[in-house]
């Protein structure tokens, strides 16, 4: 067995793109991201066995959680954050709630301009959030939009940077409707979970850590109307 620091596990569960990472604060011991077609309920749980058996880490090392609390489905939400939470209080770990696409956000290169970070939010839909940098790193606006890949795209009149779930059908559309748009290549719009422990670490040695019995996620609803 290895003998380390507390280790941080981290799980988003937000879409069928799934990511658990474990992090000691120096070094991303595990890091597995794979697409689930909606199997996260048996998937989840082997996936963390696998990954602390292939780092040597045992349940006693670890210190804290991490969860990604959305905006995302309502399934695969659900079933990341109860097993967080479920670890949580079994072991009394502290745990530590992170907006989805703040992790993603964290991930990209700076830029002078306005960057949507997006996932699918179902029907054809995205769920937009929005951030701007400041000196050292991309800071949220607190905006989060429901939008089709149509409406974003006309909606672009300024250099944009794009990032996150599109598939190559959306990406060609903001090709020819956004000329704005500057699109992230694949491999910066997918969710490391690494990101995510970073950013849950962060706000762990600070002191600022979240209440599991009340802690909840932010859900997408499917079925609402799309905006007009």
């Amino acid at each position: 067995m290895r003998s380390l620091s507390k280790v941080l596990l981290a799980i988003d569960t937000s879409t069928r793109a799934v990511g658990l990472a474990l992090y000691d604060g120096a070094s991303v011991l595990n890091e597995t991201v794979w697409t689930s077609n909606d199997y996260h309920t048996v998937e989840l749980a082997p996936a963390i066995e696998s990954a602390m058996q292939k780092s040597s880490i045992s349940a006693e090392q670890l210190g804290a959680l991490a969860v990604a609390i959305g905006p995302g489905s309502f399934t695969g939400l659900r079933i990341g954050l109860a097993l967080a939470k479920g670890l949580a209080m079994v072991r009394q770990l502290p745990i530590i709630g992170i907006p989805t696409l703040d992790a993603l956000a964290v991930a990209q290169p700076l830029m002078d301009i306005p960057m949507a970070a997006v996932l699918r939010a179902g029907r054809g839909r995205l769920a937009v959030s929005w951030y701007q940098t400041n000196e050292s790193q991309w800071q949220s606006t607190n905006k989060m939009e429901i939008q089709t890949p149509t409406e974003l795209a006309e909606s672009i009149s300024e250099k944009t940077y794009i990032c996150g779930e599109l598939t190559e059908k959306e990406q060609e559309l903001f090709q020819d409707k956004s000329p704005e748009a500057i699109l992230a290549t694949a491999a910066h719009s997918v969710r490391r979970p690494a990101f995510l422990a970073e950013l849950a670490w962060g706000r762990w040695q600070s002191g600022e850590t979240d209440d599991p019995a009340s802690l909840s996620p932010k859900y997408l609803h499917y079925n609402d109307p799309i905006p007009g």
